[in-house]
């Protein structure tokens, strides 16, 4: 059974920088774009960012856009968050999802990990 699994997430002060992991097993996603989400208490959930199969032109919010920065190795099945700069509004679950077509949608994406915790301290 295909499956992701997030990990990488904790708690950093302002300004600081995490990396979050997102594994695949079960299948290969090396076809598949990869996306992340994030859904902070009591709002929606959130496109972060997003990679082709190929990595190239990744999409970004536009919230997180010259912070974060998306990759992926298709050899290791794995899918990469880097964050830097973090700020408080950054704190949420992320999510790594993985779908057939790049999107900003979440309706787009597959399959899902079952996220990892980023908190932000002020």
């Amino acid at each position: 059974q295909a499956q992701l699994a997030e990990s990488g997430g904790g708690l950093v002060q302002a300004g600081g920088s995490l990396r979050l992991s997102c594994a695949a097993s079960g299948r290969t996603f090396s076809t598949y774009a990869m996306g992340w989400f994030r859904q902070a208490p009591g709002k929606e959930r959130e496109f972060v960012a997003a990679i082709r199969w190929s990595g190239a032109i990744p999409l970004y919010a536009d919230s997180v856009k010259g912070r974060f920065t998306i990759s992926r190795d298709n050899n290791k099945n794995t899918a990469y968050l880097q964050m830097a700069s973090l700020k408080a509004e950054d704190t949420a679950v992320y999510y790594c999802a993985a779908g057939p077509r790049l999107s900003t949608y979440d309706g787009e994406y597959n399959y899902w990990g079952q996220g990892t915790q980023v908190t932000v301290s002020s």
